[in-house]
């Protein structure tokens, strides 16, 4: 299956649901609201002055916002209608983001730079099915001592079924996931039908990727929650901060890393 044509149209579909959503509230946005999680602000730190590479930004909110931070941002999408709606956020904002329509394994046909900050956030390497190639991507596209930074889901979350009821998948990168998926989880009735493919990648297979591209983890964190509420079955133990009702306080639900490429 031609995982790339079937994932584009996926998100294509899912951008035209997001964008208006009060899940994204381009509202509040627009006005000035910063997207990013402290999570991620933690980790990423003073951005006033960098060049950063925003791997898998969605429709743009990130990208925009570390602009706003005084960030030059190049942000990169897969779906043609994110990257649409990512310039058409830009304007709205007056902010000067660059935006880029590609696949994260044939960057290098579209982008010849380096940056200081490579960084990805929530639900990303999970439509990617090889680390190994995406670590390397990080390394060529950072500038020597260059700073990766990534907040994600942890894998323990996709091992279990929509409702949470049971696990369904495994922990380790043993199969190709393809799903029919009805709805988005901005909107669980929204009209879309799409098949997604996706691979779920252990904290290990992720780990021996950045250090077999010369990048040294120098912050790792783990974390009970999820700072979005876009999970099924879940309850908000803290204002921002969203459990699986069953599973409160139990679950690894996100992690955070940074590394430095190693020059």
């Amino acid at each position: 299956m031609d995982y790339l044509k079937i994932n584009k149209q996926l998100w294509n579909n899912r951008t035209k649901v997001h964008y208006n959503s009060k899940f994204y509230d381009n509202e509040t946005f627009i006005q000035g609201r910063n997207s990013l999680t402290n999570i991620e602000l933690e980790l990423l730190g003073d951005v006033k002055n960098k060049s950063i590479l925003h791997l898998q930004c969605h429709f743009g909110q990130d990208s925009i916002s570390l602009s706003r931070m005084g960030a030059t941002v190049t942000g990169v999408d897969l779906s043609d209608v994110s990257i649409e709606k990512a310039n058409e956020l830009a304007a709205l904002t007056r902010t000067t983001p660059h935006f880029i329509c590609s696949d994260i394994y044939s960057l290098k046909e579209h982008l010849d730079e380096q940056f200081d900050i490579v960084f990805t956030s929530f639900g990303t390497i999970g439509w990617l099915p090889d680390m190994e190639k995406w670590a390397e991507i990080i390394n060529h596209f950072l500038k020597p001592d260059g700073l990766f930074v990534i907040a994600e889901f942890h894998p323990v979350v996709w091992m279990f079924n929509e409702q949470f009821s049971k696990i369904t998948y495994s922990y380790f990168n043993k199969e190709t996931i393809v799903l029919n998926e009805e709805g988005t989880y901005t909107d669980r009735n929204a009209d879309i039908k799409d098949t997604s493919i996706s691979w779920n990648h252990d904290l290990a297979e992720v780990f021996t990727a950045l250090f077999n591209n010369k990048m040294q983890i120098t912050s790792f964190k783990e974390f009970d929650y999820s700072p979005f509420n876009c999970f099924n079955n879940t309850e908000e133990v803290e204002k921002g901060k969203f459990q699986i009702r069953n599973f409160l306080g139990v679950l690894p639900m996100v992690y955070a890393l940074k590394a430095t490429k190693i020059s």
